[in-house]
């Protein structure tokens, strides 16, 4: 019986080696694209990795910017509205009283 599991164990040694050994050769042949997938990994990351955490933080800015700018020029634009108003009237008034020549017709 001891002779038989020294058997198979003898066994699964010869064929486990050559296994390990291709996988230790086929891993250090595959490590440079694994290194250069992680690399990519970290600058190009599915969330958003070096590159995409520079775009956020600059997208960012320039909506926080233009958001300001809106809103200063809301704050400018509000005091204007009663002005508009009587100006959009008054040109209404003058533009419904004005006499505007007929339109020229082309006869054939």
């Amino acid at each position: 019986m001891t002779f038989l599991v020294m058997l198979l164990v003898g066994l699964a040694f010869l064929v486990i080696l050559p296994l390990m050994l291709i996988k230790l050769v086929l891993g250090l042949i595959f490590l440079p694209f694994k290194l250069l997938g992680f690399v990519f990994r970290v600058v190009f990351g599915v969330t958003f990795g070096v590159v995409g955490l520079v775009f956020q933080l600059l997208f960012s800015g320039v909506g926080l910017v233009l958001a300001l700018l809106a809103l200063v020029g809301l704050a400018l634009l509000v005091p204007l509205i009663p002005i508009l108003l009587i100006g959009v009237g008054l040109w209404l008034l003058v533009r419904s009283t004005s006499r505007r020549p007929p339109p020229l017709r082309l006869s054939a």
